[in-house]
This record gives structure tokens, sequence and C-alpha cells, in this order.
């Protein structure tokens, strides 16, 4: 596949334009393609079977040629390829969930989620270059359903409505798999709304499909808009072997454009829940001009939970070792969980207790943003629910 800029330049079209769409119909969606990039035993095949029943696979050439054949627990492996601990719904870590973010309550149709007055999420599409093993809309991405926009005018006439929206979220799936011109479209039903300051555009493709920002007139269109509106790309790079020569390259070219890129890593195990992949990610995200912004606690999701999710004694216990070997740049990202009731920071432990201070809190509970709380650790517990309140003394 293309390891380098160069060789992605090489795979142009005879009319000088890169077809990333047409190099998505190589992607390895079905486990008969993916036995012939990898080994797997017949109990591991027959289980993978069943995981794509019900979740789907899809992973770019690209992203699959990152994968250390020859070491089963690889990092990218597991972000990419379905495993057999997917069929597990229930065990020692607790209850699970298919909706943790609390989507369906903040549902307003036409793919609008407005949780957080300030801010609106527009589901804009369920198709990612990538389906991720951990992603927390499992139950949505690849499969049809009724929270994506169907008609986003009618999305942008919501938000128009609502002067207290003072930013949007396009989110998905994966907005940048959507053809250029619906892009300019969604940009340019937002661009004369007066309230709204900036806009943000989450994506996974400059990890897991970064040729999709060598097309120039993608990278146009987002340098004119944000010469109109500030325009922010949130992306989600969770381990140092994702940062190569090529998603550097689109990361430049993105930059290049005037837009910042900040980064939403998720604490994984057996992915990135060591110091020294924590340090060597954040300090590789700096050197690409990325900002480490998030690192999310793994949501308790059905079919994630109980092979993903961190303790968050041992969580916290990482994330301040490796902090103690980061400079400032690299160590200002949050350490969060995005709860249902709203964005908590674990500011870190106190000897057996935990220290959250709440960030954002939905409309009618606004007395519960920037309060603190206060949980016993336990061992095992990854959620705030299993964790006990308590008084600090």
């Amino acid at each position: 596949m293309f390891e380098s800029a160069e060789m992605l330049r090489e795979s142009k079209s005879t009319n000088g334009l890169l077809n990333w769409q047409q190099e998505l119909q190589n992607n390895i969606t079905g486990i008969d393609q993916l036995k012939n990039y990898l080994a797997l035993s017949e109990a591991e095949e027959a289980d993978l079977r069943k995981v794509v029943g019900s979740h789907p696979m899809n992973i770019p050439r690209y992203y699959l040629d990152l994968i250390d054949r020859d070491n089963p627990q690889d990092p990218i492996r597991k972000l990419c390829v379905p495993q057999s601990d997917e069929l597990i719904v229930t065990g020692a870590m607790g209850e699970t969930t298919k909706d943790p973010y609390g989507d369906d309550k903040h549902d307003k149709g036409n793919g609008v989620l407005h949780k957080y007055s300030y801010t609106a999420l527009v589901v804009a599409t369920e198709y990612c270059a990538m389906y991720c093993r951990h992603c927390f809309r499992k139950r949505m991405v690849g499969l049809p359903n009724e929270q994506t926009v169907k008609n986003f005018q009618g999305a942008a006439q919501y938000i128009a409505n609502n002067p207290q929206i003072s930013n949007v979220v396009i989110s998905g799936g994966d907005p940048f798999l959507l053809p250029t011109d619906t892009l300019r479209k969604m940009l340019d039903a937002l661009k004369d709304i007066p309230h709204l300051k900036f806009v943000r555009i989450g994506s996974r493709a400059p990890v897991v499909y970064p040729i999709r920002f060598f097309e120039d007139e993608l990278i146009d269109l987002l340098a004119e808009f944000n010469q109109q509106k500030t325009l922010f790309v949130p992306t989600h790079f969770n381990h140092p072997n994702e940062i190569t020569p090529l998603a550097t390259e689109g990361i430049k070219r993105l930059r290049n454009a005037g837009i910042a890129i900040n980064n939403q890593a998720v604490l994984l195990s057996g992915v990135n829940d060591d110091m020294t992949t924590l340090v060597t990610l954040m300090n590789g995200l700096l050197e690409i001009g990325v900002n480490p912004y998030y690192l999310y606690q793994c949501m308790p999701v059905e079919r994630v939970r109980h092979h993903f999710q961190v303790p968050l004694k041992k969580g916290v216990e990482i994330v301040d070792a490796a902090r103690q070997q980061m400079d400032g740049y690299a160590k200002r990202f949050k350490f969060i969980i995005g709860h249902d009731i709203g964005k908590l920071e674990i500011c870190g432990k106190l000897d057996d207790k935990l220290i959250l201070k709440q960030l954002h809190a939905r409309p009618g509970h606004e007395e519960e943003s920037s309060r603190i709380l206060v949980r016993q650790l336990t061992e095992e517990g990854g959620w705030l629910g299993d964790l006990p309140e308590v008084e600090l003394k």
C-alpha cells in the first residue's frame, strides 16, 4: 500500500486527481479477505464471523499494513481487527450500555444531538473509513440508523433558531468520508449563522485514511471556510505507531490551510495503557503539530468494555506517571470521563479517593458545572457508577 507521500502521488489517476473514493473499495470488510493478510485459527475465524454479523468490519489497506503480523498482541491489530472478546456482553468489569453518552436523550431529529446548550452535534453520516473496534457509537457506525442527517438544511435551521448555540460539531461516522461537494453544502449552510462562532469536524481519517487530505479541492474548501469561521479538526490518534509519514503529510496539509488540530485519544487496555506509550504518543503529536486535548476513559460500551476499559485506579496511576515525563505542552491534555451527566475531568487521586471536576452540565442542571466529585477507588471500577460516593476528611 502507500508507505510514503511520494508513493501516494504516484497513485494518481490519468486526470491527475487522487481517487480516494476508489481506494475505499479495496477496504477489508470480510473474514475471507482478512485471512489473506492475517493468520486465523479455526476457532478465531468462527468467532470473528459471529462478531462481524453484529458489528461490521471495515479496514483500509493503508491501516492494515501498519500491523506487525508476527505479533498477535499488536496494538494496531486490536484497534481495527475484530476480536473474540467482542462476544462478551457482561463480565467482571460491570454493566454495559449501548448508549453511554446519552445520545438518545438529546436527539432533536435530523441528525442533531443537543446535549449542552452552547454546542450542537450533527451526526452527518454513519460511515467511516475504518470501523474502530472500541467505538462508543458501535451500535450506529456502519449500520443504517435514524440519527444521521437526512437534510442538512434542516439541521442548520435548528442551529439558526437556537441562538445559544455558539459552536457545532459535525461528527458521525466520519464527515470527511462524504464527497467534498456534500461537505461544501454543509459548511455553506453554517457560515452565515451570526451566533455560530466556530465549527469542528470530528474525524479519524487523518489517522486511518490520510489519503483523503491529498485532495486539493477539500483543502481549498476548508481553508476558505476557515477564513469566514474558525474551523477545528478534532482527530483521534491512540498509539505512536499511527503517526506515520503519510499521516504526518496529511496533517501538514490541514495545518497549511490554517486549521488547528486537536487530539482526543482513548485510554485502552493492551493499546496504550502504559507510561512509555502515552509519553511517546503525546510527544509525537506535538512533533507533527497536533495538540493533545483529551484522553478519554473508555466508555462502558457493550462488546467494548470488558476487553478495552482500564480500571480507573490503574488509569490514574499511569496518567500521573506519564505526565511526570512530559513538558508543559505535552501534558496539557485532560483525562476525561464522557458521562451521560456531562464531561468530568479526572483530576487525580488523593490516597484512595478519586477527585473529579465536572466541566459541562446538561440544560436544567447548570449548577452541576464546575462541581467537585469524590469517589472511592476500587481495584476494578472503571466508570463513575462503579465507585461509591465518599467525602474528603
